[in-house]
């Protein structure tokens, strides 16, 4: 089977379908497919181009190998326009499953510590889209803050805002801050969260200069903070999240939607 490639760059292209593998459980597979079978009824849906099973392996493909719609139309014998509804469906439906953060925070409390960072989702931006260029990292994308157990498993993922945006601020406008003073949980996080609340620990400034217990702090501060780095690695697993080429607005959501994905691999 060959389907025509039908953009203006590659007029009269031809996309050939090949067999791959997906290095996802198919447990997982089906899990995503039980999500879609249940909206389906839900709605009273009808006929459909694609079964629950093929949707959401079309969406873990999309999410997994960041390839475009044309691709994943030539790959399961659909249109471009019915592989970006099947996407998209799939992944309004994967983000309605992601905790909220009160939820994710739920059986922690004092005595209890979590890390908290951020990090920055690099999107395609011409340098004019000022709102999404971050001066720290030199590029265009979307702050994404997260909240982390010691041993580096995500508990939480914020919605996507532009990439200038200072985690700080970020990590306010989430709630996050407020939410773990409340609790009085323990916060590990870097120097970028100094002054956010009495429960949050940042590492001491120009700490060679000070006397050998500042330095003994920070080194410690890093070697508990160091596996919330695992948290980012989990989600940009997921190469779309690697450079995402969709609207900013869908970044939130897609954020979302591979947290529900994480939790569930998590927990098999």
């Amino acid at each position: 089977m060959v389907i025509p490639l039908s953009t203006p760059a590659t007029e009269g292209a031809l996309l050939v379908p090949y067999p791959a593998t997906l290095d996802v459980l198919h447990e997982l597979v089906e899990h995503v497919a039980w999500l879609l079978y249940e909206q389906r009824r839900a709605r009273n849906t009808r006929w459909r181009r694609l079964g629950c099973f093929q949707q959401a392996l079309l969406a873990l493909v999309h999410l997994r190998k960041n390839e475009t719609f044309a691709q994943l139309g030539a790959g399961f014998g659909i249109s471009q326009a019915t592989a970006w509804r099947s996407v998209d469906e799939t992944l309004d439906v994967l983000a309605s499953w992601a905790p909220g953060l009160h939820e994710a925070l739920t059986g922690l409390g004092e005595g209890d510590h979590v890390i908290v960072d951020g990090t920055l989702i690099l999107t395609d931006r011409i340098r004019a889209d000022e709102p999404y260029y971050s001066m720290k990292h030199r590029k265009h994308g979307m702050n994404v803050q997260v909240i982390a157990r010691p041993d580096g498993t995500p508990l939480w993922f914020s919605r996507a805002t532009p990439g200038r945006t200072h985690d700080l601020t970020a990590a306010r406008a989430h709630g996050i801050v407020q939410a773990c003073l409340t609790r009085q949980i323990l916060v590990l996080a870097d120097r970028a969260y100094q002054g956010a609340s009495a429960t949050f620990r940042t590492p001491y400034y120009h700490h060679h200069e000070q006397p050998e217990h500042y330095q003994q702090f920070n080194r410690e501060h890093a070697r508990l903070r160091a596996p919330g780095e695992r948290a980012f690695a989990h989600l940009k697993s997921w190469r779309l999240l690697r450079r995402a080429r969709c609207s900013t607005r869908r970044i939130g959501t897609i954020v979302q939607a591979v947290h529900t994905l994480l939790t569930c691999s998590y927990s098999r």
